[in-house]
């Protein structure tokens, strides 16, 4: 299995790219912005403020998860729906950055076959 915490060739993520303020699409729907993002070697991911759409909630998305990024259009295609996102653990501003329990909760439920 591919590393969920890696972006997937298919995405054409350049690194050095800033992703910040680009759009985010779920499979059925936009999802919010990116409020910030990572590219360190298996540890890629995207944070996404919701909006209006989850009142105040972001959530974390592992970089594997990204299907494609539109550097024109300023908009990243994830495959997931937005139920799945919205169901997905607690954004925790505090542990993302370098708990790897919660990484690996994380991580384990976007990359559980249902994705």
């Amino acid at each position: 299995m591919e590393n969920i915490w890696a972006y997937p060739e298919a995405a054409a993520y350049q690194p050095g790219t800033d992703l910040t303020g680009y759009k985010v699409e779920a499979t059925d729907g936009e999802i919010g912005k990116v409020d910030k993002h990572s590219e360190e070697i298996s540890s890629s991911y995207i944070v996404v403020d919701t909006g209006p759409w989850i009142f105040g909630k972001s959530v974390l998305l592992p970089a594997g998860v990204l299907t494609r990024i539109d550097a024109v259009e300023k908009k990243i295609y994830v495959a997931c729906t937005k139920e799945q996102i919205k169901d997905s653990p607690e954004f925790d501003k505090d542990k993302h950055l370098g708990d790897p329990a919660y990484h690996e909760q994380v991580g384990g439920y976007y990359g559980r076959p249902h994705m």
